[in-house]
C-alpha cells in the first residue's frame, strides 16, 4: 500500500511540508515511511498500532472527525509514530497521525483527557 497523504496542518517540525507519502518497509509488517514529497530527506517512520500495542483505541473528538471528512470509524486509518532513541524504539500514542483512507487528507492529532503516553516503550 502506497499512498499521499495530506496534512490539515503540517506535523510537528515538519513545516512548511503538508505533503507525505505513505510506503511500507519491505520485511517489517505494519511498519510504513512517511516521506516529505518536496524534500526526500524528511521522513518519519510510523507504525500501525494495532500491530505492536493491545487495545489502544483512540477517541477522536467531533471536530478532529469533520476536519478530517470522515462519516465513521471504518473511514479512520490510525498510525503512531515511531523512534528509535539509546533506550530503544518508542510510539507516541498520544499524538497518532489519523487520516481518511479515502480522500488521504491526515492530522497529526493530540488525544486531551486520554491516557496514553507520549513515549511507549516496544518490546
Amino acid at each position: 500500500m502506497s499512498a499521499v497523504l495530506s496534512f490539515i496542518t503540517p506535523p510537528p517540525g515538519f513545516t512548511p511540508h503538508t505533503e507525505f507519502v505513505l510506503d511500507p518497509v519491505d520485511g517489517a509488517d505494519g511498519l510504513f515511511r512517511l516521506d516529505a514529497v518536496a524534500d526526500e530527506a524528511l521522513r518519519l517512520f510510523v507504525v500501525d498500532p494495532h500491530t505492536v500495542v493491545e487495545g489502544y483505541e483512540p477517541v477522536l473528538t467531533d471536530q478532529q472527525v469533520a476536519e478530517l471528512g470522515m462519516s465513521g470509524a471504518d473511514d479512520v486509518l490510525v498510525l503512531v509514530v515511531a523512534s528509535r532513541t539509546p533506550d530503544g524504539v518508542h510510539v507516541n500514542l498520544l499524538a497518532p497521525i489519523v487520516a481518511n483512507p479515502a480522500t488521504g487528507v491526515a492530522a497529526q492529532v493530540i488525544l486531551d483527557g486520554q491516557d496514553y503516553p507520549l513515549r511507549a516503550a516496544l518490546g
